[in-house]
């Protein structure tokens, strides 16, 4: 099943050059250089934990949640992006961004459980839906746009094509536990995104402005004594 609002791989590079023999001559050269490019293994910029597979607990009618982390091991700023076979019933979060080097993100992925079908075991139904990871070399922490991959296509590499497998969700097991601490560390990492910065600057107090402790202590001290006057009362 081809991939949603994708390519089959990305196109080799054009070749640069005038018209004439010459021109034709560095073409032919520089496809041939293209070519054997293909053929050679592609550097991973990320490194991914489940490295080639979607964990979901299997519950027929729900929404489930797998997790995956993303690590950028290349020297530069990388941009990643989500893509799926199944975008109306799937979707990610982040989408898309952009990782410094060394920088780690774990990414939820939500997808809808269909009811098996003609009567199928649960666990034994094959998953059609795919996930794929792109990547993008950029120039330092620039603003993530997903015009990114559409402006240097050339530069894009598949990172992997990630495969649904389902957990029963009743039955423990080691790959269960680490799905759910996964999950956990993504929603702790959500929740300190969303709090503001602390505001770490020395406090300046202007002139005729003195913190006076001994008179907010006798403050609290006399709200204390009219609260315990109204509890004897």
């Amino acid at each position: 099943m081809p991939l949603w609002g994708t390519a089959s791989g990305p196109p080799p590079p054009m070749a640069e050059g005038g018209g004439g023999t010459e021109g034709s001559a560095g073409s032919s050269s520089s496809s041939g250089a293209a070519a054997i490019r293909s053929l050679l293994p592609t550097r991973r910029r990320l490194r991914l934990d489940p490295p080639s597979k979607l964990y979901f607990p299997y519950e027929p009618g729900k929404q489930v949640r797998s997790a995956i982390r993303i690590k950028n091991v290349s020297k530069s700023h990388v941009a990643f992006k989500f893509q799926t076979t199944a975008p109306k019933s799937c979707f990610m979060r982040p989408p898309g961004g952009i990782l410094a080097p060394g920088e780690t993100i774990i990414a939820t992925v939500f997808k809808f459980v269909e009811h098996p079908e003609n009567n199928e075991k649960p666990l034994d139904q094959k998953c059609k839906v795919k996930f794929k990871i792109v990547s993008l070399k950029v120039k330092g922490p620039v603003e993530y746009v997903p015009e990114l991959f559409d402006e240097q296509k050339e530069q894009v590499a598949v990172e992997q094509i990630l495969r649904v497998v389902f957990l029963d969700a009743e039955r423990p097991s080691a790959q269960l536990d680490r799905l759910k601490r996964q999950l956990a560390e993504a929603e702790a990492a959500l929740e300190a995104r969303k709090k503001p910065p602390e505001d770490t600057s020395p406090r300046i107090v202007g002139e005729g402005l003195v913190i006076d402790e001994w008179k907010e202590r006798r403050e609290r001290y006399l709200a204390r004594q009219q609260i315990e006057g109204v509890d004897s009362v």
